[in-house]
């Protein structure tokens, strides 16, 4: 990544199929970070995510992309789409799904890890819901993926339970669910 004092200020759009590759590319490092224990992500090489991730969120319209200086350092897909292990959660608010917006698969270039890209693509997450006129925010992470419930935690979510599960492909996972409110309390 380029310095701050070089970088134009870091953009988030939605993705194209041009940057499929390049986050596939950042799958692939995390997917290696993972291995080599240099991360705890919980994410498995070959099962979750793959380029089909990529490529169903792109299809879909969901995915979007930070970009900085022209190259991709983070993507992650936007919609209402709950899992189904939600519904076993005891979220603080029982809002209709018209109005649950949810944030999926965050990836960060592990080499751009600490430069902000992961709170930039929060509060455009959090932006995106207030114009959809969405005011309950959910996200998932696996309970290993420490340095996520970190983030969230320090933005404002609650983590409103964990739920054992099979996640994406993956056996075994301890999902934590987090959600936050933008309403206004009834």
């Amino acid at each position: 990544m380029i310095t701050q004092e070089e970088r134009p200020m870091a953009t988030i759009r939605p993705a194209t199929a041009h940057d499929i590759a390049r986050i596939e590319e950042i799958y692939d490092a995390i997917h290696t970070a993972e291995e080599t224990g240099a991360a705890s992500i919980g994410w498995v090489r070959g099962v979750y995510p793959t380029r089909a991730t990529a490529q169903a969120g792109l299809d879909a319209g969901e995915l979007f992309v930070l970009a900085d200086g022209g190259t991709v350092y983070a993507a992650g897909r936007i919609n209402r789409e709950q899992v189904p292990v939600y519904a076993e959660v005891p979220w603080a608010h029982d809002a209709p799904p018209e109005q649950v917006l949810v944030l999926h698969t965050l990836a960060v270039d592990p080499a751009a890890a600490g430069h902000g890209c992961g709170t930039q693509f929060v509060r455009f997450y959090e932006q995106r819901a207030r114009v959809l006129g969405c005011p309950e925010l959910r996200i998932d992470t696996n309970a290993k993926n420490v340095n996520a419930r970190r983030l969230y935690a320090y933005l404002g979510y609650r983590e409103a339970g964990v739920a054992p599960c099979t996640f994406n492909g993956i056996d075994g996972v301890s999902l934590v669910c987090l959600e936050k409110w933008l309403g206004t309390e009834p």
